[in-house]
């Protein structure tokens, strides 16, 4: 069986590189990762990674931290290229080639974001990953993901989150949320789901992007998404 995707870009939760722990990287997720990754690569899709920060820092709530929103979105875009770099490190580890580009200029351990470069890379068959987010505050990374995935043509944002899909209800409270396998961006507008902030939702929606949320930590499921099979839950239309 062919892949279903030629290109896709891999939205990442910092908090998932977590672990068990409460805070920072557990090598074991990223190891994880990097085989989940590299098994599409061999197929020959082209991948794009955005990673979050939230494992080290999340600059929201001025009022718990004191910190200026701006002055705190700066810190938690940093935090995207720790968490990049230690990514790209497993990446290489188990033989992929990467490039870690940066919306925020750090030429000593990242390349400077350049569309075209990106969409080279990923066409040499390299794993590129994007971090600082879209390197302006007020922005989230799953924005920079909607953003970067318009940017290079991707066919699908794939979200790789902790549950299996979208639900009903949130299904770690709700024994009785059930998963939607597809939904419009219409549907999850009128029932007010929690899938993205509503600007990486609506860029999506704008520009034709599917998205589909699955569960990134369950082995091998990153393939089953790939190769079309009823993983996760799938946003179109």
């Amino acid at each position: 069986m062919l892949p279903k995707y030629k290109r896709i870009l891999l939205k990442l939760s910092g908090e998932a590189l977590m672990g068990d722990a409460n805070y920072g990287i557990d090598h074991k997720v990223i190891t994880q990762y990097a085989y989940d990754i590299k098994a599409v690569t061999d197929l020959g899709v082209q991948v794009a990674i955005v990673i979050g920060g939230g494992n080290i820092y999340r600059g929201m709530n001025e009022a718990e931290t004191g910190i200026e929103r701006a002055q705190g979105d700066y810190m938690g875009m940093l935090a995207t290229v720790i968490n990049g770099m230690a990514l790209q490190s497993g990446l290489e580890k188990i033989g992929l080639y990467t490039r870690l580009q940066s919306a925020i200029k750090m030429e000593q351990i990242a390349e400077p974001y350049i569309r075209r470069r990106a969409i080279r890379h990923v066409e040499k068959g390299r794993v590129v990953i994007f971090g600082a987010g879209t390197g302006n505050p007020y922005f989230t990374t799953d924005t920079a993901a909607s953003l970067r995935a318009i940017e290079i043509q991707a066919d699908v944002i794939l979200k790789g989150t902790r549950v299996d899909g979208i639900y009903t209800a949130d299904p770690e409270k709700d024994a009785t949320a059930t998963r939607f396998e597809t939904i419009t961006f219409s549907e999850v507008y009128q029932k007010s789901l929690n899938v993205m902030d509503m600007t990486a939702f609506t860029l999506c929606q704008e520009n034709k992007l599917p998205i589909i949320v699955f569960d990134m930590n369950k082995p091998g499921n990153l393939l089953n998404v790939i190769m079309g099979k009823n993983v996760g839950t799938l946003v179109k239309g």
